[in-house]
């Protein structure tokens, strides 16, 4: 919980109630006035001079010291929900508040989570995507955030359906560690089914969100999410986006942040591919075929924790297991078209398919569709 008095925190949130105040106008107010007992006592000269305030703002604020008792009432509510949800508070004050985000043009003041923050979270690479991926993008997603995972680095996403819960997925799977960042409040899972998903990151990660307990997740809060998932990564990579898409607002974000985006590259005439090719033509993301791109572009800033996991043992294969690695490469088949490429019957086709299941080298995907882990 954050290390501000119950007094402060009122403060900080009579203020952050005015209409017309986020988080930029309020570190306007602070550079002038210093703290927020002054900004609430501070005369309407004071206020309206300083820049970007005006003397509507200077009004507003002069008149929220009426609603205190309102906001003490709220405040002690929000303490007691988080309480019994096992959540918490930190503000931009307080140690375990991101430093990465801290560096952003706009970041939040307050963040409510649960789950634990940790220096590691320091060395982060965000994945995005469509919430209706292909078969290719669920591929991508997975192979990329697994291998990031298994290199040490912690994975944030946006907990929506598609890229963001695969990419959380293959980090839990794979003993990493991610964090996902939502647009509701941290009482409202959304989507609905991905409730476990946010339990266990809950427990092993960590969920973060910008708004009050109890707010739903309106299509306005989007936005202002996608800044804090760029803003707490190295990196940003977009696997699969339509033209617009929130991936595409996350990877502008990201731009605007001075922070690296990646993009994987799609087949030309899928949709879901149009706007990570559009990225890569217009220069805006570097083109990635693997997590090892990664790797190598953000290689000194992610040096403290590359390899510090243990590698994943060998795996024997045989003749027609290796065949029918070659055949698949970076692409999801069906199991006929595996079959006729490492000439092979469709039933011997299956059998080695199965061991490489049970190997932990290849996944099977709806409509015996085949694909590398």
């Amino acid at each position: 919980m954050t290390k501000l008095t119950q007094d402060q925190l009122i403060d900080l949130f009579l203020l952050l109630s005015v209409e017309g105040i986020g988080p930029a106008k309020f570190r306007s107010l602070l550079s002038k006035l210093k703290t927020t007992e002054r900004i609430l006592s501070a005369d309407f000269i004071s206020l309206s001079s300083i820049d970007g305030i005006g003397e509507n703002l200077a009004k507003k604020i002069q008149k929220v010291n009426h609603q205190r008792q309102s906001i003490t009432d709220f405040v002690k509510k929000e303490i007691d929900k988080l309480d019994k949800i096992g959540g918490s508070i930190v503000t931009a004050w307080d140690k375990e508040f991101p430093q990465l985000l801290k560096k952003i043009y706009d970041p939040p003041i307050i963040l409510y989570y649960k789950g634990n923050f940790v220096e590691e979270d320091n060395y982060s690479v965000s994945i995005i995507g469509t919430r209706q991926p292909t078969n290719y993008g669920k591929v991508q997603a997975e192979r990329i955030a697994a291998d990031l995972s298994s290199q040490g680095i912690t994975i944030i996403s946006g907990l929506a359906r598609g890229v963001d819960s695969i990419a959380h997925a293959a980090a839990l799977k794979n003993n990493g560690r991610t964090v996902a960042v939502i647009g509701s409040g941290l009482d409202v899972i959304y989507p609905p089914e991905n409730k476990k998903l946010f339990q266990e990151i809950s427990e092993k990660g960590l969920v973060v969100s910008e708004f009050n307990l109890g707010t739903k997740p309106d299509a306005v809060n989007f936005p202002k999410r996608n800044r804090i998932i760029s803003g707490l990564s190295l990196g940003c990579i977009v696997i699969e986006s339509g033209v617009p898409g929130g991936a595409i607002n996350t990877a502008s974000y990201a731009l605007d942040q001075n922070r690296e985006v990646f993009a994987v590259p799609g087949n030309l005439g899928v949709k879901q591919s149009e706007g990570t090719n559009l990225l890569i033509q217009k220069g805006e993301a570097k083109l990635i075929r693997s997590a090892e791109d990664v790797l190598v572009e953000l290689e000194l800033k992610l040096k403290p924790v590359i390899g510090k996991n243990i590698p994943k043992p060998e795996v024997e294969l045989n003749l027609f297991e290796e065949k029918i690695i070659a055949t698949l490469g970076n692409e999801a088949l069906q199991i006929d078209k595996i079959a006729v490429s490492a000439n092979l019957s469709t039933s011997d086709c299956l059998v080695h398919l199965l061991s490489l299941e049970f190997k932990g080298v290849v996944k099977q995907l709806p409509g015996k569709m085949f694909a590398l882990l």
